[in-house]
């Protein structure tokens, strides 16, 4: 998490802007999130981890407000977060189900 939330504030970063679609970084980021996060903590209840990912994303917005950081807020980013994120927990819940126990 620390790496995308440092990627998400550095100042008018050099991202794959041009290559990869803004909004597809975002989920591609928050997905990933997602995942390791319901691997990582098998017990925390899926709506909680999903909260908390989408605070960290309204945060990283918040910060991107910043001036200093030549960086843009937007609504559709937080949205591409949240839908993500509960894309990828609907499926984990399906895929965990069908794995043996661990």
């Amino acid at each position: 998490m620390g790496f995308a939330i440092f990627m998400a504030i550095l100042p008018n970063s050099n991202d794959l802007h041009g290559i990869v679609p803004d909004k597809i970084q975002h989920m591609a980021a928050f997905a990933s999130l997602a995942i390791l996060g319901t691997l990582a903590y098998p017990r925390i209840p899926r709506l909680l981890l999903a909260l908390g990912l989408v605070v960290v994303g309204g945060l990283i917005e918040v910060v991107q407000m910043i001036p200093a950081l030549h960086r843009d807020a937007e609504w559709g980013d937080l949205f591409a977060d949240t839908f993500a994120v509960a894309l990828i927990l609907v499926c984990m819940q399906f895929v965990l189900k069908a794995l043996p126990n661990r």
